[in-house]
């Protein structure tokens, strides 16, 4: 399992990639599509076409982690959609959801919590 923690940025391509696509590829889908630098330590989930896999994509500070999830039988149903544009946020929990076949907008979970600003 992938560990993904609530300090994370995690950022979901909204539309499929093409799974041949190495680390090198999807750095480049990192920048081109999603606009975003792929060494900033953000998580970014994509998926294929057929929404039988998804590949997860961070850096670590020593170099690229790719992780790979394939379903043995049936599709993910679940994907967020980027409303937005190309690239959709998402949570950890959301992310743990996701990852095992589940509706990552329908968890019930509270909203992140912030602290209040400083009065004065």
């Amino acid at each position: 399992m992938l560990a993904v923690t609530p300090q994370m940025r995690i950022l979901v391509a909204a539309e499929p990639v093409d799974f041949r696509c190495g680390i090198d590829g999807l750095a480049r889908i990192c920048r081109k599509q999603l606009q975003s630098d792929p060494f900033t330590g953000t998580v970014f989930v994509f998926r294929n076409k057929d929404l039988t896999s998804i590949k997860c994509l961070a850096y670590d500070g020593q170099g690229f982690v790719l992780y790979l999830k394939r379903l043995s039988s049936g599709r993910f149903r679940h994907w967020p959609d980027g409303k937005d544009g190309a690239v959709a946020s998402m949570l950890a929990h959301e992310v743990h959801v996701l990852l095992c076949g589940g509706n990552p907008s329908a968890t019930g979970a509270l909203a992140p919590w912030s602290p209040l600003p400083a009065l004065g």
